[in-house]
């Protein structure tokens, strides 16, 4: 006879690790590197690389120092951290709209570049493309373009970027329509086409 089927093991939840942090505090370094590359990609492309690299340590000792306070009902830490990360970069506001304003009068962006990489292939074309969104960007309150840039570059549900900024996620969709609609409108969308879409969950 044989005994039940082994159980598969479950994979644990950063509530979980944040937990066990408190006893054993090397522990934390999990969370460090399951997110670590995501928050560094997030403020390279808001900062560029040389502030990124403390945006992302700073980012995670704050974490660690506040970590007693997380909230273990929420098995996924990535928003509690875009949201410290996001604290950190509008400290640096005033530096992110100086790059955006540069990279929309030059189309010159030394982050992508940096990568090896560009919003668009093409030379004239990312030029002529990263200018005018460089512009919209920069032009958007801090609230929005933060909003933003977690749903584009960080990839966040609307859900999400609610729990990063502890905001309600109604705010969040008002955001997210405004800059959406502002955004557009820069970039010579026709007015007719520049309204919101709901997220399919």
């Amino acid at each position: 006879m044989s005994g039940p089927p082994p159980s598969t093991p479950r994979a644990e939840d950063d509530a979980e690790v944040v937990a066990q942090s408190l006893e054993q505090p090397e522990l934390f370094a999990r969370l460090y590197d399951r997110y670590a590359p995501d928050i560094h990609r997030y403020a390279a492309r808001r900062l560029g690389d040389g502030a990124a690299d403390d945006i992302t340590s700073d980012t995670f000792l704050i974490a660690f120092r506040i970590r007693s306070r997380y909230d273990r009902t929420r098995p996924n830490a990535r928003p509690w951290l875009y949201g410290i990360a996001g604290n950190l970069i509008g400290k640096q506001r005033r530096a992110e709209v100086r790059a955006l304003k540069a990279l929309a009068r030059t189309g010159h962006d030394p982050v992508t570049e940096s990568w090896g990489a560009s919003w668009v292939e093409d030379t004239d074309s990312r030029i002529a493309a990263q200018g005018p969104l460089a512009g919209a960007l920069a032009a958007l309150s801090a609230g929005d373009r933060h909003v933003l840039l977690l749903v584009a570059w960080a990839e966040l549900t609307y859900q999400e970027v609610a729990e990063a900024l502890d905001i309600p996620v109604g705010t969040v969709r008002s955001r997210l329509n405004r800059a959406r609609r502002k955004v557009r409108t820069a970039l010579g969308a026709d007015p007719a086409f520049v309204s919101d879409t709901a997220e399919v969950a």
